[in-house]
């Protein structure tokens, strides 16, 4: 079985559990995830099957959205409810509007730093071991960009919050961030990814739903794997490109239908059988193979 399917994963679960969950069901022995939610987090989670394994790389990541519920007067060492308070402060003179203020702050391309829970590596050891084992190590702040960032409410402390944002953007560290803002501190409470990889919630199952289907049912979530990709442009070879794509082997530009513009493209044989994503770079006369489909 080839394709992914998208999973609403539940709280207290780990992604890597949950794919495996949802692969198991659907007969499929070979699968991987994207984009890893924390065990508390809720939310998309597209599951790659079988083939489509090779191709999670080359999915959309430039935009993933997240609603957010944050508690002030609150921080803990993971900068989620998950972890252990350090600090507490009064909120009573924290008000919406305040909360909007702050908000205004972290809209747009913003600095920010990495949490020590997290899966980086440092010196080949993920953060969230070292973390464990109490130890703080130096990591370097990256630019991410917040492209929207609304306040869907507040009250006696606690405020919920919609953002949209690039890849590699870190939710607590955000919440965290406001937090600081207002002076109070704050931690994340609840999170639910809606957005990601092309995928959003109205396209998601859960693992309970995915327990009461038949086979027929099941098989008829997947998605197709090049409808994931369908970002990229199609372009159609004749019989004898498709064979050299599928052998590895680049095909000069000026013999096939290729637009001008340099980037990914999604390639099919004539029967409109997806073979795999080429690449055109601007210094080549070729479409080269990125990657190709192998055969089952």
């Amino acid at each position: 079985m080839t394709g992914f399917i998208c999973l609403d994963k539940q709280q207290d679960i780990s992604s890597f559990w949950a794919a495996r969950q949802a692969s198991k069901l659907l007969g499929e022995k070979k699968c991987g995830h994207t984009g890893t939610l924390d065990p508390f987090a809720t939310g998309v989670l597209p599951v790659a099957l079988g083939r489509a394994t090779r191709f999670i790389e080359l999915l959309p990541t430039d935009r993933k959205a997240y609603t957010a519920e944050v508690r002030l007067g609150i921080t803990t060492d993971t900068l989620d409810i998950t972890g252990r308070v350090i600090k507490e402060a009064p909120v009573t003179d924290i008000t919406a509007d305040r909360v909007e203020e702050a908000l205004k702050l972290f809209r747009g391309e913003i600095s920010q730093l990495p949490p020590m829970f997290s899966a980086i590596r440092k010196d080949g050891v993920r953060l969230y071991e070292l973390a464990r084992k109490g130890e703080t190590v130096e990591r370097e702040s990256r630019r991410v960009n917040i492209y929207k960032l609304d306040l869907l409410g507040f009250s006696d402390g606690v405020f919920e919050i919609y953002a949209e944002c690039s890849a590699g953007t870190y939710i607590r560290s955000l919440a965290d961030d406001i937090g600081a803002a207002l002076g109070c501190g704050a931690t994340l409470t609840q999170l639910r990814r809606t957005k990601a990889n092309g995928f959003s919630t109205e396209s998601c199952v859960t693992l309970e739903e995915m327990r009461k289907m038949s086979r027929d049912e099941l098989e008829s979530l997947v998605i197709p794997l090049d409808a994931a990709l369908e970002k990229y442009e199609k372009i159609t070879v004749s019989e004898g490109q498709a064979k050299r794509f599928k052998n590895g082997g680049s095909l000069f530009k000026n013999r096939i239908d290729c637009p001008e513009k340099n980037g990914l493209y999604r390639v099919y044989s004539p029967e409109n059988i997806f073979l795999g994503i080429g690449e055109t770079t601007e210094n080549s006369e070729e479409l080269s193979v990125r990657k190709v489909l192998p055969d089952e």
